[in-house]
């Protein structure tokens, strides 16, 4: 990923910044131009969600792609956000035996790699386990 690319994904990535469609009143994570369902006809707004949500569902990752290799192993999920729209991420701080289908979790703003000991680090959202 370019250092560009990662400049104009930081808000959506930092603050779970997407859109929300004035039109048919739908939420949708990552932003985009343009409604899926009205296309051109949406107004279109931006949208702060709230970071809470649930697992929708989850694995346990043992063998990580390239780059991502020093995370395993981990968990990744489907959180469903409480505003409706599905995105996949990491949860951290957690056992796997402590996440089940419908587990509450909250998004953390957390490193997500870095280019060698001198390159750029990525931050961005992952999820913790909400108890509370």
């Amino acid at each position: 990923m370019s250092l560009a690319s990662t400049w104009r994904k930081t808000e959506s990535r930092y603050r779970l910044i997407g859109i929300q469609c004035e039109t048919c009143k739908g939420k949708y994570f990552p932003p985009r131009s343009i409604c899926p369902i009205c296309r051109r006809k949406g107004k279109i707004s931006e949208f702060s969600f709230s970071g809470n949500g649930k697992v929708y569902s989850y694995t346990f990752i043992t063998s990580a792609s390239t780059g991502y290799e020093k995370q395993a192993p981990y968990i990744f999920a489907i959180i469903e956000l409480k505003e409706g729209p599905k995105i996949s991420a990491q949860i951290t701080d957690a056992k796997p035996e402590e996440i089940t289908i419908g587990t509450p979790v909250k998004m953390s703003l957390r490193k997500i790699k870095e280019d060698g000991a001198g390159g750029i680090i990525y931050y961005g959202y992952k999820f913790v386990v909400d108890n509370g």
